[in-house]
């Protein structure tokens, strides 16, 4: 099952993001910036891909709902895996 054409788009879109913030991290690094602002920075990347981790159990959550309205106890089972696996 993969997600729908809007959840894929928001996803791509998130690590994107994410991608554009490490490219920042790299740069901070370069520049030998406070270890503060650098580490506050790839807090958020981090956040970033968390969240489009998270995002993608959820489009793959709808997309089991939408092709029948009951999820059995094995697709549970491997959404709980993939959400725990995140943390």
């Amino acid at each position: 099952m993969s997600p729908s054409g809007s959840d894929r788009t928001a996803v791509l879109n998130r690590i994107k993001r994410a991608q554009g913030q490490l490219a920042g991290v790299l740069r901070m690094m370069e520049e030998e910036r406070e270890l503060s602002a650098v580490l506050n920075q790839l807090k958020a990347v981090t956040s970033a891909l968390d969240r489009a981790g998270f995002a993608m159990v959820a489009a793959e959550w709808r997309g089991s709902v939408d092709d029948g309205g009951a999820v059995t106890e094995e697709q549970l089972e491997h959404l709980e895996k993939l959400f725990l696996s995140l943390g």
